[in-house]
């Protein structure tokens, strides 16, 4: 029988007792529910091919493929894989690979005229030690926005570009992919589904805030920034092999621990998820 167990004080369930490959529909909503309830779920033990992770994959929505065509699956290239080929030829570790995630909080798919839905991961392999994601609400981080503060940022659009504010932040795409225009998204949105506020920012991606000056948009940037994280907010997720975790870029941040041993796999298979047209 399906049962949903919160994880953190604000974010976060883990879901059990079922298998994704079977679920019906009213299951399906039971643990889409949870999702928009929780901002991040974890569905335990499964054993998963690439074509039913897919499969199951398209219940949220379309699939959209990744920029980064090289970290593609050959057999499904709606899924990324991740982790795989961090040593380059020389036997030198990849950092951009074996650290991809880990550069900060952020939220994925800002640099798209549509950003990601959602992002949904499924664990094939798992280090030792190490290797956790991190997650916090953006629900949160507008609450505790000073009201003079919301009140500044009304109107105001980030610009967001693949890697902005990364080092070598595009290496992963092919030259041809690296000029594209920067997407331009409310600092303050409403969450299409639930209705409520959040802070939708991006230091990772942000070029700039559209409208100011270099020096205002650096400094708001820092600003909001402080704000990202909020206590209590927050939930670390601690994989296994098997898991399948989902998580709403439209209300969550999120980042990569990246300090698994080098040695060992941290391998998953990711999928980025857009609202249905």
């Amino acid at each position: 029988m399906i049962q949903v167990r919160r994880l953190g004080p604000q974010i976060g369930a883990e879901i059990t007792g079922v298998d994704v490959r079977t679920l019906d529909d009213a299951s399906f909503d039971t643990i889409y529910r949870a999702w928009l309830d929780y901002n991040v779920i974890v569905i335990r033990d499964q054993k998963l091919t690439l074509p039913e992770y897919v499969r199951y994959s398209r219940r949220f929505g379309p699939l959209e493929l990744h920029p980064s065509k090289s970290t593609r699956h050959p057999q499904a290239p709606e899924v990324t894989f991740l982790g795989v080929n961090k040593f380059d030829a020389d036997g030198k570790l990849n950092m951009r690979i074996y650290r991809r995630g880990a550069g900060g909080w952020h939220t994925d798919g800002s640099y798209e005229q549509v950003p990601f839905k959602a992002t949904q991961l499924y664990a094939v392999a798992i280090p030792s030690r190490g290797g956790d994601t991190y997650f916090a609400s953006c629900y949160a981080s507008y609450a505790a926005l000073p009201d003079p503060l919301k009140q500044r940022l009304q109107g105001l659009r980030g610009a967001y570009v693949y890697g902005a504010r990364i080092k070598d932040g595009e290496a992963l795409l092919n030259p041809e992919d690296r000029k594209a225009p920067p997407a331009l998204h409310p600092l303050l949105r409403t969450h299409p589904e639930t209705g409520r506020p959040v802070l939708y920012f991006d230091p990772n991606k942000l070029q700039r805030i559209d409208g100011l000056s270099h020096e205002d948009s650096e400094r708001l940037i820092a600003e909001l920034r402080t704000y990202m994280v909020q206590q209590g907010a927050d939930y670390t997720h601690q994989w296994r092999k098997g898991d399948i975790v989902i998580w709403d870029n439209r209300c969550s941040y999120h980042k990569a621990a990246g300090d698994y041993p080098p040695e060992e796999d941290r391998i998953h298979w990711r999928v980025s998820i857009k609202d249905a047209a």
